[in-house]
């Protein structure tokens, strides 16, 4: 959840395209420093009239389905004008306010985290958010079986020098309890002026209750490349697909290829995504021209897109054996990366499963100042799986554990490296004797 143009704050993946005579901006990953995450945002993809709120149908703008019965609305409207009892602190409701209640729980009734109707004022801090024009903690909030779940604390940001880590369960925010609660809602409650502090509550396994750590908000910087060789293995830590990563990923190719390393590591690890564009490019610098990326699924009879390398390959260059580290704070555009290489026969996958977020939201502003952020697309690998179907599984499964985090120890980054050489062993799994 993050978002970012220029991966000032918050991570936005926009990348523009054609689309008839429109052109729509793609928004891979979202919401860094305080974490809305929807894959893929086309922003102003239709003109006025697309979807209506309840007043623009009555008044004629949008046609009614005719096999919807209204009846029971209505009838409720009227029993809660007429029965409601008032308490004193209460302020009546406004019929503009009850349309908008409506018009929420239609959206809700779809079952999709990453689909939201915002009311005018929630519209334009969300228009601010996806300028990159806020603060935050940094790290990416998503949804993982109905609870709100940090995907990834981003390096260096407030978020990851508190103590959150990947995989913690948010349940409540500045002691509001997040049950029922949407991810761009709770971005809403995060987000704020840098140098302000946001208590999060969290629960992590090995808690017996909830640990609340405080987070000071500030402007998020992040980094996006960092190399290291170990040996004949050249690492590169990718950790957004920013507007830079492209051009700082170029740069450490050719410190790959100067440094005499023949064998490549690529770390996708917490990386949150970011533009599409990016994840086609870099995907371009190891697969000849043509082979197939990603594809994009609309769920109907439409024809699905296909995204395609460039073919900028490295050549002779090319890392004789390669390896992507993947985990649960992987997600977007790193799945997209990290699923044509595996998929093409380019690279093995080491670590953990991937977080699966591979949906595409369409941004419709609405005549009255609302907006509606719709999903319209899922992400499919080039042989057709749904990343949003529980992520992408490795080669080779390895875990890092807390305490493997908090002694800087990473069985990861190391099975990556043996696998490369043809030495790792995986461990004998062990299990207790059943007592007779």
């Amino acid at each position: 959840m993050y978002q970012d143009t220029t991966r000032i704050t918050e991570e936005k993946d926009v990348q523009k395209r054609q689309s008839g005579k429109t052109i729509v901006a793609v928004v891979l990953t979202l919401v860094l420093a305080t974490g809305a995450f929807f894959s893929g945002l086309h922003l102003g993809g239709r003109s006025e009239g697309g979807i209506g709120s309840l007043g623009t149908l009555l008044a004629g703008d949008v046609q009614p389905d005719p096999n919807a019965d209204l009846k029971e609305f209505w009838r409720v409207w009227d029993l809660l004008d007429e029965k409601f009892a008032m308490a004193s602190g209460t302020e009546l409701l406004s019929p503009e306010a009850k349309v908008a209640g409506a018009i929420e729980g239609l959206v809700r009734a779809y079952g999709d985290p990453y689909t939201t109707y915002f009311p005018p004022k929630e519209a334009e801090a969300f228009n601010e958010d996806i300028s990159g024009n806020f603060s935050g903690v940094g790290m990416e909030v998503g949804m993982r079986e109905n609870v709100l779940t940090i995907i990834a604390p981003l390096a260096g940001t407030p978020a990851e020098k508190a103590g959150l880590m990947a995989g913690d369960f948010l349940v409540a925010i500045n002691g509001s309890s997040t049950e029922g609660m949407s991810v761009d809602e709770a971005v809403r409650h995060i987000r704020g002026e840098a140098g302000t502090v946001v208590k999060l509550s969290i629960v992590r396994p090995g808690l017996t209750e909830p640990k609340v750590y405080d987070v000071t908000r500030a402007q998020i910087e992040i980094p996006t490349v960092k190399t290291e060789k170990r040996g004949d293995t050249f690492i590169i830590a990718l950790y957004s697909f920013n507007a830079l990563a492209d051009m700082k990923m170029q740069q450490a190719l050719r410190d790959y290829v100067q440094s005499g390393a023949t064998k490549l590591v690529l770390d996708l690890r917490g990386n949150p995504g970011g533009y599409l564009e990016g994840a086609v490019s870099i995907a371009s610098y190891f697969m000849p021209a043509g082979k197939v990326v990603l594809r994009e699924s609309f769920g109907d009879e439409r024809e699905e897109e296909v995204y395609r390398s460039r073919g900028a390959t490295l050549k002779q260059f090319a890392p004789k054996e390669m390896v992507v580290l993947i985990d649960g704070g992987s997600a977007s555009a790193s799945e997209i990366l990290a699923g044509a290489l595996q998929e093409q026969g380019y690279a093995t996958l080491v670590g953990a499963s991937s977080f699966g977020k591979g949906s595409v939201q369409e941004l419709v502003n609405l005549p009255s100042g609302s907006s509606l952020k719709v999903t319209i697309a899922r992400w499919l690998t080039p042989n057709g799986r749904s990343i949003s179907n529980g992520g992408l599984t490795p080669d080779v499964a390895v875990a890092r554990t807390i305490e493997d985090r908090e002694v800087s120890r990473d069985p990861q980054l190391d099975a990556a490296i043996e696998v490369l050489h043809g030495t790792y062993v995986a461990p004998i799994a062990t299990s207790t004797p059943k007592s007779e």
